[in-house]
């Protein structure tokens, strides 16, 4: 009799642990699930995720739909920086046009290097963007350059980078 008492017990605590096991990993998959949408949140949309090229970035916020001008030149450079500390590298070219030689910022390295139109030295190009200040210099935020052989799209008509995966543009 005690055997089959003994037995019954370690049924209901083999039942009971599994129960406890199958309310722990709910539990963890829950807080993994929450924890990976705050990452998403955090990290998307403000351009953390984007190396901090995104528009929520204080890099991002420079470019100002009111600044927005076109000009035509020549590539003099083509170079890679890092326009702010905790950013990742991006691509910025010196395009001297009858006016001045000004460094024209194209966008994160990881996003321009996959692209099928390439900007080269001495290329011809008109660059559409946002003049802006930068390091005590005039600069331009490309929003699109145009070459010969077609034409790199980078932000869309609000500004908003293609790169940063919005459903805006």
């Amino acid at each position: 009799m005690r055997t089959t008492v003994a037995n019954g017990n370690w049924k209901k605590q083999k039942s009971k642990l599994k129960e406890e096991f199958a309310i722990m990993v709910t539990m963890i998959s829950v807080f993994a699930l929450l924890f990976t949408a705050e990452s998403f949140s955090q990290n998307g949309m403000n351009g953390k995720g984007n190396g901090g090229w995104g528009m929520g970035t204080q890099y991002g916020k420079m470019y100002d739909q009111k600044t927005i001008e076109t000009i035509a030149g020549v590539v003099v450079g083509v170079e890679k920086f890092t326009p702010a500390k905790g950013m990742s590298s991006g691509v910025h070219l010196m395009v001297k046009t009858d006016k001045e030689t000004i460094s024209v910022h194209l966008g994160p390295a990881w996003y321009i290097e996959k692209q099928a139109i390439t900007i080269k030295l001495k290329d011809k190009i008109e660059v559409k963007g946002s003049r802006i200040n930068f390091d005590g210099k005039p600069a331009i935020i490309a929003a699109e350059v145009k070459k010969e052989n077609g034409v790199l799209i980078l932000r869309d008509a609000n500004g908003i980078p293609v790169w940063s995966g919005s459903k805006q543009h």
